[in-house]
């Protein structure tokens, strides 16, 4: 677990919302569920900002790194031109049991203890291996070794729904 205090947890709807949505308070899922979600994922739906303001959304291969979630990206590629100018973003992942959108800022790892551990995480989940040269991640399996950079994901706000399209939870970090 990290060293994060654990996200406040609520309904997202309440009785005077009038949806039929729950509002049952025992209806609220522990991040523990959502992180899991995240953690366990073969891919989810990173939207980013262009800088007209237009979003773009691509599937990325999330890693769970430290203390939140991390993703590759080509430095030259759309979503990473658009996590420099503007660093906020919507990462979406779904599991037989929930449906989770996390909203967040983003960082370039630059630290190299902190790229290692991003590479380590890829390595272990994904088996996608990673060698870090002078501050730079390259996948030396691919033609060229092209270069990567790491993104942590802080959030900042989360939703989830349940499978059963009745319930949902709001997390607010």
């Amino acid at each position: 677990m990290s060293s994060h205090p654990t996200p406040h947890a609520e309904l997202l709807f309440n009785e005077s919302d009038a949806v039929p949505m729950s509002t049952d308070p025992a209806t609220v899922k522990p991040w523990s569920q959502a992180r899991a979600c995240l953690e366990t994922a073969p891919k989810a739906w990173l939207s980013t900002v262009r800088p007209d303001g237009r979003p773009h959304t691509m599937p990325v291969m999330p890693v769970w790194a430290g203390l939140a979630p991390c993703i590759a990206a080509r430095p030259t590629s759309r979503k990473a031109r658009n996590l420099t100018l503007n660093d906020q973003c919507v990462l979406t992942v779904s599991d037989a049991e929930l449906d989770l959108v996390l909203e967040g800022t983003t960082s370039h790892l630059r630290d190299p203890a902190l790229q290692r551990e991003a590479a380590d995480a890829f390595l272990a989940k994904f088996q996608w291996a990673f060698s870090l040269r002078d501050g730079i991640a390259v996948d030396d399996s691919l033609p060229g070794s092209p270069e990567y950079a790491f993104y942590r994901i802080t959030p900042v706000r989360a939703y989830g729904y349940g499978s059963d399209g009745l319930t949902a939870t709001r997390w607010l970090f």
